[in-house]
């Protein structure tokens, strides 16, 4: 099977193959049956890096209808040791504004009926979140956006609703008043997952709408807008992060498994 050692989960129009040389589209099969979509393996700076479309490369598949375990899984079973997220967010506060992007570090999981862990009947893992996002990788994600010179915020907390649909303008102003600043649908159980997994994970959310605590209505068209005018910011992250990311992880991420099983 091919191998790579870094992953990218995020959209068909953010990760075209011209980020990778020598592509090669690959199907796996996981024990929690089909990732979302064929991967993507392919060479970037002497690494190997494999790309997974999380809603499909159509963008068929809901937020509350992904087979998150698959996914990951997928990636584990072709080598990965870290995961580079990208997903479009909504404004959940009056300084973070469409097209800006967020680093986020925290969230709070307002989902319900994904299944969230690999283990089940007769082993339990209590993994710790304490700290969802890799630190080492984050950090890197933020140097490279200060170098580019692409405005972003260094940390956040991300409220993950179900989906599909999007928030009631009371739910949207019950997030803010628990100084949450993102909201979106696909981060949980995605970066628990890769926990579990031993897989560092770092997120960029784009902010493309202010939900709806304001009073205009979150529109799908003016959302798409934002997001095409954000695809060149992290197209350029992502590529000037790649080379940087140590062989050798230096994080707690490797090990998390290490006290989870009772």
């Amino acid at each position: 099977m091919e191998k790579a050692e870094i992953g990218i989960i995020g959209g068909t129009g953010i990760y075209e193959s011209e980020l990778l040389k020598n592509v090669k589209e690959i199907s796996v099969n996981t024990p929690y049956g089909k990732p979302s979509d064929s991967i993507l393996i392919g060479d970037y700076y002497g690494r190997r890096v494999a790309i997974l479309f999380r809603h499909g490369r159509n963008h068929s598949t809901a937020p509350h209808l992904i087979n998150y375990r698959a996914n990951i899984h997928a990636l584990k079973q072709l080598g990965v040791k870290r995961i580079i997220s990208s997903s479009a967010v909504g404004s959940l506060q009056d300084d973070i504004h469409p097209g800006d992007i967020v680093f986020v570090d925290q969230f709070i999981d307002r989902t319900h009926g994904r299944e969230s862990s690999f283990y089940g009947e007769g082993k339990v893992c209590h993994i710790s979140v304490a700290d969802p996002v890799c630190p080492e990788l984050h950090s890197l994600l933020a140097e490279a956006a200060k170098k580019l010179g692409i405005a972003f915020r260094a940390n956040g907390t991300y409220v993950c609703i179900n989906g599909p649909r999007f928030s009631t303008r009371a739910e949207s102003r019950l997030y803010r008043s628990w100084n949450a600043h993102v909201i979106g649908m696909t981060l949980v159980p995605e970066c628990v997952l890769a926990r579990e997994a031993e897989i560092c994970y770092a997120s960029i959310a784009t902010v493309t709408d202010y939900d709806t605590f304001k009073e205009e209505a979150v529109s799908i068209e003016k959302i798409l807008e934002i997001m095409k005018e954000n695809l060149e910011k992290v197209k350029k992250i992502i590529a000037e992060v790649i080379p940087k990311i140590p062989v050798e992880r230096n994080c707690f991420c490797k090990d998390a498994l290490k006290d989870a099983f009772v």
